[in-house]
Order: C-alpha cells, then structure tokens, then sequence
C-alpha cells in the first residue's frame, strides 16, 4: 500500500478505495472508479466556482495567502518590484529566468519593433462612439488583431506563438493609449520607441503638441512597479478563461480579449473604481469610524479589503502603498488618500476585521493612483489589463505545452426535467417564470 493515499469506502456498497496523491491532491477522474454498478457514470466532484479544484499543473506564479507570499517563478514580488523593470519581469514570467543584459536588450527591441498598430486598426477604433467604455473598445480591437495576423491560428507552432506574444505585449499600450485619446476626442500618438515601456504609454496618452514628451520619471517608476505586481496572479477568474478558450486552439488575440471581457467585470479588474466610490461616499477622514460601524452592521461593504485567496496583508498592496507615496510628491496630493489611511488604521486595529482577516489588497490603493495621474475610473480597467496581458499569455503558452490539457469541458450536476412528452402548442399553459419577451 502506497504511503501516501487517499482510502474511501463507499457506505452505499460498502466498497473501499484507494487513490494515491499526487502532488498533494488526487486526480478527479479516479473518484469514476466509485460506482453503484455498470451503468453508473462514477463519482464526479462538485465545486462551484472553482474554490477547491486544481485545474492545472503551473510553475508560473506561487502564492501562499496564509502567509501573505506572492512570487513570479520563485522570485519574492518585493524584489522584483524593487529591482527590475516590467519587460525584464515579463521575459521572466515568459521564459521561467530573469534574461541576462543581452538578453533584455533584445527582448526590449523586438517589444518595441511590434509598438505600432495597423492603420486599420486605427479606422477600426475611430467608429465607436466618443463616450464608448474604454474596456469595450480595447476588448474589441484586441479581437480585431487577429483578422490581421491569420497566421496566429498556428498555436501549436512555437515560432508563430513567440510572434504572437511579442506583437500582443508591443501593442497593449498602444490599444489602451488610442482608446483614452478616442473618449477624449485627441488625435492618436504614435509610438515613440527612444522611451522605455511606460514612458512610451505615458507618451501616447499626454503628448499634445510638445515636439517630444518628456515624461516624468517618478511616474514612470510607479507605473512600471503598478505593472509588475499586476503581470500575473495564478489561477484568477480571468486566466482561467485564457485557459479555457485557449483550449480549443483559439488564437491568441481572440483569447486574450476573452480574458480581458473577464477582468472587465466589477468583481475582477473593476475592484479598484469600487473602492474609490467608497472613498466618496465616506467623503471625509473624520466620517471613517461611522463607516466602519456600517460595514460591521452589514449595512455597506468594506471595498478593497479581504481576498479570495489572500488571508493575510497583499504583498501587492504594500508595495503599492509605497508607490503612492511617490506619485504623490510628483503630483498632487490626492486627497482620497487621506481617508483610505485612516479606514486602513481603524479597520487593521478593529477585531471584526482581524478577526475576519480582512486586510487591503491591491485594488485599495491602486485606483487612487491612478485617479491621481488623470485617468478616469473607467480606464482603470485598461490599465490593468496591459500588464495582465503577460501572464494570460504565459499561462496560454504553459497551457499549450502540457501533454494532459484538452479541451476545457466541466462536468455539471443536471437539475432539469426527466423525460417528458412533447405539448402542442394549443394545450401549453403559460409559466409565468419563464415568461420572456
């Protein structure tokens, strides 16, 4: 008998099973082993939501929400957010080691080469209407792309996926960048590749008619660390749709709009505008204690605080609390920030919330800095999705090259009708709860 087992007895036939660990789980298909008789399908497990359900074998991103760790391929996101830049983080979570200096150099040149998008991408994004959601804008033109590059249907060709990857990485900013200018009625600014990374982002939302932009470093930096701690985040809500879409041997562009449909929504990558409608309607430093007894009171909820998988500090939102501070000596001081201080003290020393582990994550500071910079709340969204573009395409590519992936196909517990006669339809009465018009 293997040391390391699971045994199940079934009291319905009082049979007994024995299904080895692997890896610390057991595989869901062996539970059709326990079966009433022949005819029996077997035993399937039922997981709404996913909230105990490895659906995948990763060596992109550890997270240990006890503990509060978050790592890309083994690195600590502290040091990564202190010490690198976002491409050279992006190669990483790409290619599983950080590059050596030739290496980034040419993995930086061969991103800026695919900045530029196709004029008629451009015509494309000029018929939305003026006041379009950015998300639905970027979401369609990232859709677009693969009308243009027919040859990304070749996913299991690694050439054509580097190309792909290089080309989707190149061309986020870009896409976010025409969206905010479109919504604001400015002509679009080409790339300017001279700039790294963000600078050039920055470049193409700001620039008006200043000969060259010359962006703010402070900014910069903190764009680049908002950048890193949002690349990936392992199994989220949005990756999994990566996963599954890019199952059936979609093409990248498709499945990372699928992806970002998915951050799109207010429980994902619209967490962040949430808190800042909280800050609002707290409106003042001096209001917080009164807020807080509402929350405890079940009267509002606390935006920004507690996590599906983090039941300790965000790394993330350390890190980006110190990034505020930065932004704000290089803008304006954002006076939001005064009353997110203050909840963050009273709820952290208040033994509801201990108690509860609810601590900030990532979306409670970041929508202030954003707010900060001069993006409304509905780019927020956008913003989050250039960095994320990287790790839906690692774990695409990871997704690719594991030999015991197919096709995405859950199984579901059927709740409907058994078998019935048909009805004509002038002896149907009518059912009110599905009356639809």
């Amino acid at each position: 008998m293997p040391e390391e087992a699971l045994n199940i007895i079934d009291q319905r036939t009082k049979s007994s099973y024995e299904f080895p660990f692997f890896k610390g789980a057991i595989r869901a298909a062996n539970l059709r082993q326990i079966k009433t008789g022949p005819e029996d399908f077997g035993v399937v497990s039922y997981d709404p939501a996913f909230l105990n359900t490895a659906a995948c074998q990763s060596s992109i991103t550890y997270i240990d929400g006890d503990k509060g760790i978050l790592r890309y391929r083994g690195y600590p996101i502290e040091q990564l957010a202190e010490k690198c830049t976002f491409l050279e983080v992006a190669y990483l979570i790409l290619n599983g080691e950080l590059p050596t200096e030739v290496q980034l150099d040419n993995w930086v040149s061969d991103i800026k080469y695919h900045t530029m998008l196709h004029e008629k991408t451009k015509n494309f994004l000029t018929g939305f209407n003026h006041d379009a959601h950015p998300m639905g804008m970027f979401i369609s033109t990232l859709a677009a792309l693969s009308t243009l590059y027919p040859e990304a249907r070749k996913v299991r060709d690694p050439e054509v996926r580097k190309l792909q990857i290089r080309r989707l990485i190149g061309k986020v900013p870009t896409i976010a960048a025409y969206t905010y200018r479109h919504s604001l009625g400015y002509p679009y600014v080409y790339p300017d590749n001279e700039l790294s990374y963000t600078e050039n982002f920055m470049n193409m939302l700001w620039r008006m008619v200043e000969p060259k932009y010359r962006p703010n470093p402070v900014v910069s930096r903190a764009l680049d660390i908002l950048f890193i701690l949002h690349a990936d985040h392992e199994q989220n809500c949005s990756a999994n749709v990566m996963r599954a879409v890019g199952s059936a041997e979609a093409d990248p562009y498709v499945a990372t709009a699928a992806a970002a449909a998915a951050l799109s929504g207010s429980l994902h990558g619209g967490a962040n505008e949430e808190v800042l409608k909280m800050l609002d309607a707290i409106g003042s430093k001096d209001r917080v204690p009164a807020y807080i007894e509402k929350v405890k009171a079940g009267g509002v909820k606390l935006m920004g605080f507690g996590h599906r998988i983090y039941k300790n500090y965000d790394p993330r939102a350390r890190i980006i609390k110190w990034a505020a501070d930065q932004v704000f000596v290089a803008t304006c001081r954002n006076p939001k920030l005064e009353i997110a201080l203050e909840l963050e003290r009273v709820a952290l020393e208040d033994e509801y919330f201990i108690k509860r582990k609810l601590y900030p994550n990532v979306d409670f500071y970041s929508g202030i800095i954003y707010q900060a910079l001069g993006f409304k709340p509905d780019v927020f969204t956008v913003l989050f999705a250039i960095p994320r573009t990287v790790g839906w395409l690692a774990q695409w590519q990871e997704m690719l090259e594991d030999p015991e992936q197919k096709i995405a196909r859950p199984r579901q517990i059927y709740t409907g009708y058994e078998a019935r006669d048909f009805v004509p339809i002038g002896k149907r009465t009518a059912h009110p709860a599905l009356a639809i018009r």
